[in-house]
Parts: structure tokens; sequence; C-alpha cells
């Protein structure tokens, strides 16, 4: 675990990922009960009212944490990991400030890559990973490595950036400059990303006669850390929504219910189910 966090650490340093953890850490002074609510809400929308209650949560890059929180509150016992050093530290302060010292709720270090380590999990009625497996450099060996994680009976819940061919081919220019960049360089870059990604539709809301800034995005995140987020994240693979369900569909999987961005930016999210064994 530790020799994962100083890789971590080095590859942030050397430009070669996205402090994730950083960025998240500031998420939680604005983090309250309507914005847990959010995320709540939004995983009882795709798994159901009380599907997660009595389960187990396998949260695969928890980031903030805020969907382990979420998770855990609505009844789940639930095991988070991230690779990044700052997301776990993120987790684990929100472990400390709601469910202190609680055996439900389990946080570490850990790489959707490490094949050994996953291998001693176990398996998990729910396995969750929400716009993460795109960032680890390697997203199909990580989307293939949660396939035995999934109980028989269960259900993977994945979220991947949408293939929108050549925009996404420029915006892996953005990332891959905005972390090889200074603080003035990252600026310019966030500033520009902002009047692109919301000058259009903060107008069209102008002109309809409504606020220019909307409320919370869903999951009860946030708009100017999921910006950061955005334009910083680093590594970055996309695919298309077909490729995603002929991925799991080959590996025994059935889809269950799927949101997807069309030909615009974003993720597209997927349930999938497994079969039951006999």
């Amino acid at each position: 675990m530790q020799m994962q966090a100083r890789g971590a650490a080095e590859e942030i340093a050397s430009g070669e990922r996205f402090a994730f953890g950083s960025n998240w850490r500031s998420f939680l002074d604005v983090l309250d009960e309507d914005r847990i609510a959010g995320s709540m809400t939004a995983l009882e929308e795709y798994l159901g009212v009380g599907a997660l209650a009595s389960k187990t949560f396998l949260d695969i890059g928890s980031g903030s944490g805020l969907s382990s929180l979420a998770a855990r509150r609505l009844g789940a016992t639930v095991t988070s990991f991230d690779f990044d050093p700052g997301s776990v530290g993120c987790t684990q302060e929100l472990r400390r400030r709601y469910f202190p010292d609680d055996p439900g709720w389990q946080v570490f270090q850990g790489s959707a890559l490490d094949a050994d380590m996953l291998s001693r999990l176990g398996t998990f009625d729910i396995v969750y990973s929400w716009g993460v497996l795109h960032h680890t450099g390697d997203m199909w060996s990580a989307l293939a490595n949660v396939v035995p994680l999934v109980k028989p009976g269960g259900r993977l819940f994945v979220a991947i950036y949408n293939d929108q061919g050549r925009p996404s081919r420029v915006w892996k220019r953005v990332k891959r400059r905005y972390n090889e960049s200074g603080p003035a360089g990252r600026w310019a870059l966030l500033q520009g990303s902002k009047a692109y990604l919301w000058g259009k539709p903060a107008l069209l809301r102008l002109a309809r006669g409504r606020r220019p800034s909307p409320g919370p995005p869903p999951r009860g995140m946030d708009r100017g850390r999921d910006l950061v987020d955005w334009v910083g994240g680093w590594p970055f693979e996309v695919a298309k929504p077909e490729e995603i369900f002929d991925f799991y569909r080959e590996r025994g999987f059935t889809l269950e219910k799927m949101f997807t961005c069309g030909a615009g930016l974003g993720c597209n999210q997927f349930v999938f189910s497994l079969p039951a064994s006999d």
C-alpha cells in the first residue's frame, strides 16, 4: 500500500497524473446534508429504493468519499479504496465525521490495476466505479479487473467518459498540457475551458429568463470542482457506449440500465447485473 501511495505522489509531481485528491479536499468544506441527500437519491435512482440495505458495496476510486458515505447511509456495508492518497484521506475524513470507528465502512489505498490486491477483497453485491477507470492509465485492464469482484446475482455500476471522436482528442491534449503546466498555465486553461463549457448554456438560460448558474449538479457534487476535475483529469481514456456494453456482455453480464451523453461530453453510465449461480 505504501509503495502504491508513493507511486501516485511521484506521478502527480512529474505531471503524469492529476492530483484528484487535492481537488476534492476543498469539496469537503462545502459538503452539507443537501449534497449528501443528492448523492443518496442518485444511487437509489439507478439501483432502486432500498437496494443497498444490508448489501455489500465496493467503491472503486472513492474520490471525495461522498458516494461511499451515501451508500453507508443507505444501509450498505462499504469498502472504499482509491489510488490517490489525497482521495483516500478525503474518504477517511468523511468516515471520521459521519461514521467514526464504524466496522461497516473500510477505507484503504489501492489500485484498480493491482489484480493481486483485488483478488483478496472477495466479492460484493454492488461494485461501483463512477468516472474512475478511465483515469487509471489502462482502462480496459481496469474494466476487466472489476469483473471477478461482482458476486453472482450482484450488480456493477460504472461510468466511463464518452468517446466524442475529435473533441476527445482535443481534450486529451488540454489535460496533458494542464498537468505539465505551472500555476499560470493551469489557470489560463481553466478559464478558457470554463468559458467554452459554461458560456453557451449560461446564455441560453439567460435568454429563457433563468438564472445564469444552475443548482448543484447531480450526485451532490460541485460544479467548480467538477470543472477542475474535468480539465485536469489525467490519465484520460474514452469509450463508445456500445464498446462498454459489448465488453461486459461478453463476460456474462446483462445491461439493466444505461444513460448516455449522446454525442456530447461527459460520462456514459451503465448498471449491469450478473446472473445468480444455480
